[in-house]
C-alpha cells in the first residue's frame, strides 16, 4: 500500500476531484493513539486494490485539514477514521477497530 499523505486543504480538494474517476480513501491517524497505529498497520497487511487510491492524515498535526473533511462530508470526526469517497461524497466511514479493508473493498464495489 502506497499512503499519499494528506497535509494541506488544497489537497483535500484534488482528491474530491480525483474521487470522480477513482475511489478516494482517507484514514485519519492519530500519532498518539495505540489503535490508530494497530489499524493501520492491520490495513498495510491486507491487500490493497489497485484501483484505489489511499491518503494518510496525521491529524495531530494537521487538524485544520481533518477539520475541513469533517465539514465537508458531515462525517463527524473521530480517530482512528477511514473515509471512502467517490464522486465528491463520502460514501463510507468507520472508526476505530471497525476498520477492515475487507468492508472498505466491498463498499468501493457497491457505488
Amino acid at each position: 500500500m502506497k499512503w499519499q499523505i494528506l497535509t494541506t486543504e488544497a489537497q483535500w480538494n484534488v482528491l474530491l476531484e480525483a474521487s470522480y474517476t477513482r475511489p478516494q480513501l482517507v484514514y485519519k491517524h492519530s500519532t498518539r493513539c495505540s489503535i490508530s497505529s494497530v489499524v493501520k498497520r492491520r490495513l498495510e497487511r491486507t491487500g490493497a486494490p489497485d484501483d484505489m487510491d489511499f491518503h494518510y492524515l496525521d491529524l495531530i498535526a494537521y487538524r485544520s485539514v481533518s477539520n475541513k473533511i469533517a465539514d465537508d462530508t458531515g462525517v463527524v470526526h473521530e480517530s482512528p477514521q477511514v473515509l471512502l469517497v467517490t464522486k465528491g461524497k463520502c460514501v463510507y466511514n468507520e472508526s476505530h477497530s471497525a476498520i477492515m479493508m475487507d468492508d472498505i473493498i466491498a463498499e468501493s464495489r457497491m457505488v
